[in-house]
């Protein structure tokens, strides 16, 4: 079984950059943000105005090359938040300074709490150095970040590692904080649409990749380790289930939200058909899932299998009905598309044409 995919059109980027990476999204209650770097700035715009043919882009002037870090932008676009190496800096569309929390250094062997980027900006070492992450909260009130420890403005244990902080969006006051007991190689936050709760996904490499769920109540920040080895994807449109892939991708995963309890998975081996490419002397073809999927509908996933898919060929998507964790189909499209697929919480999701960096979106034929 199949199911046809439907081209609703193509949108170039926000950066026409010959050096700007690949776009990505943030998808909001009600709003979906496309963003965009390159060497010296960050770009955003709203998906639907850009639809409607009326997108505007905002910018942002990095505060440090774009390989030191990651980034984001508040859900007006008037603010976009940088979690660098030695600190996690708000910034203005002019790029001003609006506060910032400094952090210990996130290349492994230094222990110096930096007070700029000019300081390591010539060392090799910390061109390759661990990273962290930031997001805002759905309401854009909260920034959640993901730090290396101590702070440099002190008030917690000396001897933690990494921390998860929640900031005051306005000033970065740090409002909550808690000790991740992790040792990331990078991460990534998971939005839900609750200001109050977030995902936070670590990768620590070959060992292991510790999923998190954050609650604020208001007055404290309280941490369930959820699993050691459980890489999130994304949370359902309800904020009720979230969905992840192990850390050797071979089972994609339903999990509740209220106590992270596994409702049904599906293993690739199992339900994936082999390539149409594959050689048929190969008697032992590997397929896994990709670690990128996402929410069309609160019971419909898009997933890939592209990354084991490459070896013979064209990468596949499929449909998942999470009610029952059953295998849809796969998804065919009306010319050759390349990557992962990306969800925009509105039932569509996107490619991305390698050649020109522009986002394909799509929508399925009956829908």
């Amino acid at each position: 079984m199949s199911a046809s995919a439907r081209l609703v059109t193509t949108l170039a980027g926000p950066l026409e950059s010959a050096t700007a990476g690949f776009p990505g999204e943030r998808c909001l209650p009600g709003r979906t943000l496309i963003l965009q770097s390159d060497d010296t700035q960050l770009a955003a715009y709203d998906l639907a105005a850009a639809l409607a043919g009326e997108a505007s882009v905002t910018r942002f002037p990095l505060p440090w090359p774009r390989r030191y870090g990651t980034c984001t932008v508040s859900p007006g676009l008037d603010v976009a938040v940088f979690a660098g190496v030695h600190a996690v800096r708000a910034v203005d569309r002019r790029g001003a300074t609006l506060w910032e929390v400094r952090h210990g250094c996130w290349e492994g062997s230094c222990r110096e709490t930096h007070a700029s980027f000019d300081e390591y900006a010539d060392s090799r070492g910390h061109l390759y150095a661990d990273s962290g992450s930031v997001v805002f909260s759905a309401d854009g009130k909260l920034v959640w970040a993901h730090v290396r420890g101590p702070l440099a403005a002190g008030g917690g244990d000396p001897d933690v590692i990494e921390e998860w902080l929640v900031l005051d969006a306005t000033d970065g006051t740090v409002l909550g904080r808690a000790d991740t007991q992790t040792v990331a190689a990078g991460s990534g936050h998971v939005s839900h649409p609750d200001p109050g709760q977030m995902g936070l996904s670590v990768g620590e490499g070959q060992d292991g990749a510790p999923l998190l769920w954050g609650r604020w109540d208001g007055e404290r920040l309280s941490v369930e380790r959820i699993d050691d080895d459980r890489c999130l994807l994304a949370v359902s449109p309800s904020g009720e289930h979230f969905l992840t892939v192990t850390h050797y991708q071979e089972l994609l995963s339903l999990h509740r939200v209220e106590d992270g309890s596994v409702v049904s998975e599906l293993d690739a081996e199992e339900v994936i058909p082999d390539h149409p490419a594959l050689d048929p002397n190969n008697d032992e073809p590997e397929v896994h899932w990709d670690y990128y999927g996402g929410f069309l509908d609160e019971h419909t996933v898009i997933a890939g299998t592209t990354e084991a898919d490459e070896e013979y060929g064209t990468g596949r998507h499929w449909l998942v009905d999470v009610r029952d964790m059953r295998l849809l189909g796969e998804v065919t499209y009306p010319f050759p598309t390349s990557g992962v697929p990306n969800t925009l919480g509105d039932g569509s999701w996107y490619t991305i044409a390698e050649d020109t960096k522009e986002l394909q979106v799509w929508r399925l034929a009956d829908a």
